[in-house]
């Protein structure tokens, strides 16, 4: 199963340059070159946080999976992919955190 980052499709729903998002995020332009072009082996979940911070998105949004985690098939042949009518009306959806507030959430992340 490979990970998929959307940060390309992002910074261009956002208008935004790598560069910005690369200032916003306190990590070097190179650092989200290589995120983007998914040769990535790891992300630290407080730079994820950051680049989710600085987009306005969900984790789940800027992260996917190339696979159909039910039945380990690419996920372009599988019965929930885009374009393809789901397998089921009761399909699982993703999770609510309530509890979570705006406010709880930090403002803006200082660079170290």
């Amino acid at each position: 199963m490979a990970i998929i980052i959307n940060i390309d499709v992002m910074l261009a729903k956002r208008k935004m340059s790598v560069t910005e998002l690369a200032d916003r995020v306190c990590i070097t332009i190179a650092n989200i070159s290589i995120l983007k072009n998914g040769e990535a082996k790891a992300i630290r979940l407080s730079t994820l946080e950051a680049i989710c911070q600085a987009l306005r998105r969900q984790p789940g949004e800027i992260l996917a999976s190339s696979t159909c985690l039910s039945h380990g098939a690419p996920l372009a042949s599988c019965q929930g992919a885009v374009g393809n009518p789901p397998a089921s009306t009761n399909a699982r959806k993703s999770p609510v955190f309530p509890g979570i507030t705006p406010a709880m959430r930090p403002k803006q992340l200082a660079c170290r």
